[in-house]
């Protein structure tokens, strides 16, 4: 029996008193990730992507265990209801333009020493400044670094469009403004390499992109490095009293980890390895969260069909934002159909195995987005549930 096929076993009889759709999370390989993200920390301590776990239950059991302090949130709604759950440290990690949530922050002093807002224009500033409803709270700060890697002058670009802030003197610039402006302190800098952290670099099948992969993300690393030092001397010169330097993700942990400037990585995914993390050589996880579908029908020789399935990642469309049938080994999906929202075919020998009402068992592309589908999540312990835990979605909380 291959290791996959023993997990699958276990999976199955784990949850054979519940019927599927189901999703689980497997707290062996779960906390075997939290290992792993702490071992290429390097005594650097990590703060929890919220994004890609939204499970309270999972977010308090990393955030107990040695080498992980804080969370990184998405929204400021998530961040307050989390301050409000007991989270002590959250960092916003997106701009907000919620007038609403920033009259909560500046009325609450527990609030405001929980959560930090992050800024990379003065005129969210403005914004917060509009919707104070009791002056004298002050509002912790983060400014955001532009990762991207430029080639050409500025003519070709790699990463994510995130902050218009890039060099040393801008972030400079806007330290200035903030530590300047009654009612805001800032305390923290983030730079979030997606280019690096969040893209696989051994592509299967595509030897010379992987190669080309790993070319670019040797030069942006090389680049950021060196930047992002600077940026920090520069910022440190306004604020010497910085609290935090956030940067890595998933992908590039130990890389991040090494730059003196960094005192802090941030990280998620890790701890669910979905399946856009399988291809990386610096690191490799345990697939810890699935999601299983029923059979509800047999069309023939070599096909069955499950209900429902079609739960597609965010990100540019393509076949890798599919979740990919991992359990049993042998399926693949009908071309002319693909995961279908009400019902997906699957095709294989594999399939003729398979009896109405079994279990087929899937990753998601992405973390956390797979709770978004799903009300709870059935914490598996060898081959028993042991607890069942809402998500965000099971608690009523759907923050995008």
């Amino acid at each position: 029996m291959t290791p996959r096929a023993a997990d699958r076993a276990r999976y199955d009889r784990a949850t054979a008193h519940l019927d599927a759709p189901v999703a689980i999370v497997d707290l062996e390989a779960f906390d075997a990730n939290a290992d792993d993200l702490v071992r290429r920390a390097a005594g650097k301590p990590i703060r929890v992507a919220s994004k890609s776990v939204r499970c309270r239950a999972l977010l308090e059991r990393v955030l107990a265990r040695p080498g992980f302090a804080g969370i990184m949130s998405f929204t400021l709604a998530e961040s307050l209801w989390l301050a409000r759950a007991g989270f002590e440290d959250v960092l916003l990690a997106y701009p907000s333009a919620d007038r609403a949530r920033f009259a909560e922050l500046t009325s609450d002093p527990k609030l405001a020493e929980a959560v930090t807002v992050m800024v990379d224009d003065p005129a969210q500033l403005d914004l917060v400044d509009r919707a104070r409803e009791r002056e004298g709270l002050e509002v912790r700060v983060c400014l955001e670094l532009d990762t991207s890697l430029q080639l050409f002058g500025g003519r070709v670009r790699v990463g994510a469009r995130r902050s218009p802030l890039r060099t040393p003197a801008q972030l400079a610039d806007l330290a200035r403004s903030v530590a300047r402006r009654p009612g805001f302190r800032l305390v923290g800098l983030m730079a979030y390499e997606g280019h690096v952290a969040g893209v696989g670099d051994a592509v299967a099948g595509s030897p010379l992109r992987s190669r080309a992969i790993r070319l670019m993300q040797a030069a942006a690393r090389k680049e950021l490095a060196a930047r992002r030092a600077e940026v920090v001397r520069a910022v440190r010169a306004v604020v010497p009293d910085l609290e935090f330097v956030n940067g890595g993700g998933t992908g590039s942990v130990q890389h991040t980890a090494a730059e003196a400037a960094v005192t802090e990585i941030a990280a998620g995914s890790g701890l669910y390895v979905p399946r856009l993390f399988d291809n990386y050589t610096s690191f490799s996880g345990r697939p810890a969260a699935l999601f299983a579908q029923p059979v509800v029908r047999r069309p023939g020789v070599g096909v069955v069909t499950v209900l429902g399935g079609g739960y597609p990642a965010s990100g540019a469309p393509g076949a890798d934002r599919l979740p990919v049938p991992y359990l049993p080994e042998g399926l693949r999906y009908d071309a002319q159909e693909g995961a279908g929202e009400v019902q997906t075919p699957l095709l294989g020998s594999a399939a003729d195995d398979l009896l109405i009402g079994d279990k087929v068992w899937f990753r998601h592309a992405k973390a956390g987005e797979l709770c978004e589908r799903f009300e709870e999540l059935s914490l598996v312990e060898g081959d028993r549930v042991t607890a069942t835990v809402p998500t965000y979605r099971g608690e009523g909380r759907t923050f995008l």
